[in-house]
């Protein structure tokens, strides 16, 4: 059954006021038809029947396993449909009691089940009110037909729109969710570049002004006469420029890895080629005290300067695909190529190690970066990160950003 809630089943969240509403009525309407039925029975075990049926179907509507069972629910149907076709033996004023037994078929069984119940509901009404010795006219057999039509369409077409309705709003949910996640990513970009920009700015005024009156207080000492009373001062002042352009520079420095404070991301990657350099050095993995891969770093194409945050992220990527390989591998080389096109920058890994199943790679347990916080770091920048290996056939890591605009 698709729908979350019965027209039957106050307990059963969520309820819509449609619902509440279409509810009541289905309950009304039963009311209505079994005293209507029990008023006119032509016998006293007609009435009889007829409060019966309105137990059961009271007590059905109750029973906490009618709610959450559909085994139960079944159960339930079947008896009031045979309390229902034992008053219809009796009296044919039952005949309009299938109304609402079409409603609570459609919604309480699985459409395979529901729609031959409802056909052999109607059936058994048409069959009841010819026994019952009425002339046959058409009426007689539209009559519970023409009800049977409405009751499915009118039950398939709310949940044709249930579902649409369900369609849409996990759409809407999933479009606030990348609403969110984008307007964070923005957010973290925006962070990054004012950070840049701060430190850029920093760094061409703040600091090169407090350097020019440093030289310029050093040239102002130099030109005092000996044991002048102003040379304290200008020591002190000289001594507090010195100091503020320290504290400058380790500002900007904060916004770049070591590795990258004292040349470009060709050097710092350069320099994780050496032995004994980086997380993958001496006594990693299974290489044991000073062995380990020989590492070769290669550039391609023109390179070009790029943001703090590309760099940042080439070279935590490389930092780790090697620790990687130094760990997991037991490759004897590995290769890193740092190419520049065009549009983007490219990073490749490739070691000849044992290699392994991509798609069985679980998160790392022992606080390393791991292949999906290297993905992560690439698709925030919006690129593009892959992997290819195989058991025993290496494995080649590669990651690929599309250059800013300017650069």
């Amino acid at each position: 059954m698709d729908l979350p809630a019965s027209l039957l089943h106050p307990a059963r969240p969520p309820l819509t006021p449609v619902l509440r509403a279409l509810r009541l009525c289905l309950h009304l309407l039963m009311a209505g038809l079994l005293a209507l039925a029990a008023v006119r029975a032509d016998s006293a075990a007609g009435t009889v029947l007829a409060l019966v049926t309105g137990a059961v179907y009271a007590a059905g509507s109750y029973l906490p396993s009618v709610r959450e069972s559909q085994r139960a629910a079944a159960l339930w149907l079947g008896a009031l449909g045979i309390s229902w076709l034992a008053m219809l033996y009796l009296t044919p004023e039952a005949l309009w009691v299938a109304f609402p037994l079409y409603f609570l078929q459609l919604h309480l069984l699985p459409v395979r089940w529901s729609l031959p119940a409802v056909t052999l509901t109607a059936v058994a009404a048409i069959l009841s009110y010819v026994g019952h010795g009425a002339a046959l006219n058409p009426g007689v057999f539209i009559g519970p037909l023409l009800g049977a039509a409405v009751a499915v369409a009118t039950v398939l077409g709310y949940q044709a729109l249930y579902r649409e309705s369900e369609r849409r709003r996990r759409l809407i949910e999933e479009l606030i969710a990348t609403r969110a996640e984008l307007a964070a990513a923005e957010r973290h970009a925006g962070t990054l570049a004012e950070r840049e920009r701060l430190a850029r700015e920093i760094h061409d005024t703040l600091a090169q002004g407090l350097s020019s009156i440093q030289l310029l207080l050093r040239a102002a000492e130099r030109a005092l006469p000996p044991g002048s009373p102003a040379a304290g001062h200008i020591d002190r002042a000289r001594q507090a420029a010195q100091d503020n352009l320290a504290e400058a520079r380790r500002f900007v420095r904060a916004l770049s890895p070591p590795d990258l404070e004292h040349g470009s991301l060709a050097a710092a990657l350069e320099r994780l080629c050496e032995p004994g350099v980086g997380d993958y050095g001496p006594g990693a993995g299974p290489y044991g005290p000073g062995a380990g891969p020989r590492v070769r770093f290669s550039v391609s194409g023109t390179p070009v300067e790029l943001p703090t945050p590309y760099e940042v992220a080439l070279l935590r990527i490389a930092q780790s695909a090697l620790a990687n390989t130094a760990r997991h591998a037991a490759a004897s080389r590995a290769e890193i190529t740092l190419s520049f096109m065009d549009a983007s920058v490219t990073l490749d890994v490739v070691d000849d190690g044992a290699g392994f199943e991509p798609g069985s790679v679980r998160p790392s347990s022992d606080g390393g970066f791991g292949l999906p916080a290297m993905r992560s770091r690439a698709e925030s920048l919006g690129g593009t990160f892959t992997v290819e290996s195989a058991p025993g056939q290496g494995t080649a890591v590669a990651v690929s950003l599309p250059l800013p605009a300017g650069v």
